[in-house]
């Protein structure tokens, strides 16, 4: 293979750019440039579903047939002929089921993983409905709602996996035995377990070379969402699993009380004491890149959805969308990249599948958990129309810095302008509290560029890389030589190992300072907690708010008078972290979306947006806390919105405070 040529861009001119860099990036975003959507290249159709048929998806697998069958949360085994059709024919094939999430075909059979057991589904007298059920597996449960099973998925030599959610009971918890673990499952019913640390691991698969990943969920212990590569002996991070360790089958010796969080490390840091605690290979910013991370499917053929093989595709529930991760290997270890790829499902997404038509079969369900998309659940279709959009294909970390390749050739001026690059880093706390605020976040220096010969390629040099750290990567005003706009651009990078090398140009800086939040949006005079002082207890009219399963509100309206003195005392009886947040009429949607956009400022502000909009509003609670507000009602009646702005959660999550005249 020719050796990649650089061009090297002089020290003086790079920095003599600098001047010249902020009209480049104006004439790019007020130019003439090609602005295109996703849709431009990869189109979603919908699959009919019968009106009578509760299709939500919780596995999905294709026969030998080509015929499309899909498992469902409500307990039933559904095949779909000619599903590349609009109108697919239906046929119930099994019932009865408890809650499969998962679902796999092999050798004319199904195999299902029940909450309880690894079952497998025959038609053996061959009239098209399962006639022979046939437990593989069973494991015990505690009767936990949070006691979710996903699987399974083949291994070459026919061992099945399947990984167990945790219990939840204000805290994630093992109350039965495997809970938390992925486990090694052979035909005949022998289980090996594999590895442990897991909170809600619904998404798992292989790449290319057969290791195995899978996809986490914030939660207690969990910063954010991520994706790890797992080996046999593995702790991935969630320490309920580990009651399960002192057994003889067990790979690894970790103990619970091994894990000490008193001492505030990073996950990254913790590795350094706990040589069983695996880093994720990729970690998904939550509320960012998504909020509740689902299916893993490697991109196996560049005639998929272009020049991305080997490469994953991860779906997120919440955000109703498709990610796409590019991954490398540094000293052993897998580290990678994680960049947009589709939004715009129908509802939150559960299950990725190659089609043997190479459309891309997406399977969706929002009961119980709100998503984007409006839909209680569908399937959906996406296909590549075969042109390739101008995107950031990877991300290759060095010694000093990063070389960022790009699907098409970057027109030279945009490629090589200073202010078109903006690198940020940052991390997460581990412990046991409920996800994690951006902590310890720094800017970059960037100190050099050099543009590819064939202008597919900026190399950065970056002054103060840190290993544990995610890099928020953002091109701005960057082009194609055919005056494209970037489809997407930002990016995170998991830096988890920096390549050996020359790193001469790096040097240690300080933290450039980001304000603190009431610089940044101004002080919060919005949330009141405790009773002024000029009131009367007598004369204020109290409100108890809690939260229903489904991310709802117990309360959809409730009634003051114009002027009125309000305590309302919110208590987050969920299992993920909720606020209430009072807006103008008719704003609850505008100030729900100004949240989601808050990026890594998000978690710090409590995701509430700096907008007159915004009336008053609590703190964001974690599962289990309360907090009251004090407020007076507005002086005009009408029907005022109350939101929670958890990023995806105010499509659901909403009710009235209606305000009447005195």
């Amino acid at each position: 293979m020719k050796k990649q040529i650089y061009t090297h861009i002089r020290f003086s001119l790079f920095f003599g750019l600098v001047v010249l860099s902020q009209f480049i990036q104006t004439s790019f975003v007020f130019g003439q440039s090609i602005i295109l959507e996703e849709s431009d290249y990869y189109q979603i159709t919908n699959v009919h579903i019968p009106d009578s048929i509760v299709l939500e998806v919780g596995g999905m697998a294709f026969n030998d047939d080509g015929e499309l069958a899909i498992s469902t949360r409500r307990g039933e085994l559904w095949i779909l002929s000619d599903p590349e059709s609009d109108h697919p024919s239906f046929q119930r094939f099994g019932r009865g089921l408890h809650e499969p999430i998962g679902l796999a075909f092999r050798d004319g059979a199904y195999y299902i993983a029940q909450r309880g057991e690894l079952t497998k589904l025959e038609d053996q007298i061959g009239d098209g409905q399962a006639d022979v059920y046939t437990t593989i597996y069973r494991w015990p449960l505690s009767g936990n709602y949070h006691e979710y099973s996903y699987g399974p998925k083949f291994l070459p030599n026919g061992e099945m996996i399947v990984t167990l959610n945790v219990s939840w009971i204000g805290h994630g918890a093992s109350l039965a035995k495997w809970r938390g673990w992925m486990l090694k499952i052979t035909t005949d019913g022998k289980i090996t377990p594999y590895a442990t640390g897991m909170r809600s691991p619904l998404g798992f698969g292989f790449n290319s070379d057969g290791d195995i990943f899978y996809t986490e969920n914030e939660g207690d212990w969990i910063g954010s969402g991520w994706l790890t590569h797992v080996e046999k002996g593995d702790f991935t991070g969630h320490p309920a699993g580990l009651e399960w360790s002192h057994r003889s089958e067990s790979p690894l010796n970790l103990r619970f009380e091994d894990i000490d969080d008193s001492q505030g490390l990073t996950l990254y840091e913790q590795s350094k004491n706990i040589s069983e605690l695996k880093n994720p290979s990729v970690w998904f910013p939550h509320a960012i890149m998504g909020i509740s991370t689902s299916d893993v499917l490697l991109i196996d053929d560049q005639n998929k959805v272009g020049p991305f093989a080997g490469q994953f595709l991860v779906g997120d529930h919440g955000h109703s969308k498709i990610m796409r991760v590019a991954m490398e290997k540094i000293n052993g270890k897998y580290q990678g990249a994680v960049f947009n790829f589709r939004e715009g499902f129908a509802s939150g997404i559960t299950r990725l599948k190659w089609g043997p038509d190479n459309q891309l079969y997406v399977g969706m369900t929002s009961r119980g958990w709100s998503s984007i998309g409006e839909e209680s659940f569908g399937i959906e279709r996406m296909k590549w129309n075969g042109k390739i959009p101008f995107v950031m294909h990877s991300i290759r970390a060095e010694s000093n810095g990063f070389t960022i390749k790009f699907t098409k050739p970057v027109e030279e001026l945009s490629a090589i302008a200073p202010d078109n690059y903006q690198i940020t880093d940052f991390t997460y706390n581990y412990d046991r509290r409920y996800g994690s605020p951006v902590v310890d976040r720094e800017q970059k220096q960037i100190r050099n560029i050099d543009l590819s010969e064939d202008k597919k390629s900026v190399r950065l040099y970056v002054d103060g890389l840190r290993e544990g750290f995610i890099n928020e990567i953002q091109l701005n005003g960057i082009e194609s030589l055919h005056e494209e706009r970037l489809l997407h651009p930002k990016a995170y990078y998991t830096l988890n190992q920096l390549p050996s090398g020359d790193r001469s140009s790096l040097r240690a800086i300080d933290s450039t300072p980001t304000g603190t939040t009431n610089e940044l949006f101004g002080a919060d005079s919005k949330r009141i907690i405790s009773m002024p002082p000029d009131w009367e207890a007598d004369s204020v009219k109290n409100f108890q708010l809690g939260t229903r399963p489904g991310n709802i509100f117990d309360l959809d309206i409730f009634r003051v008078r114009t002027g009125e003195k309000v305590a309302l005392t919110f208590t987050n009886d969920d299992d993920m972290p909720h606020n209430v947040v009072f807006t103008e009429p008719g704003m609850a949607d505008a100030v729900g979306e100004s949240a989601m956009n808050l990026g890594l400022n998000g978690a710090a502000l409590n995701y509430i947006p700096n907008m007159d909009e915004v009336l008053f509003h609590s703190s964001l609670l974690g599962p289990g806390e309360s907090e009251t507000i004090y407020f007076i009602a507005p002086d005009q009646p009408g029907d005022y919105d109350y939101v929670c702005t958890f990023p995806g959660h105010h499509f659901t999550m909403r009710g009235i405070l209606q305000v009447v005249n005195s």
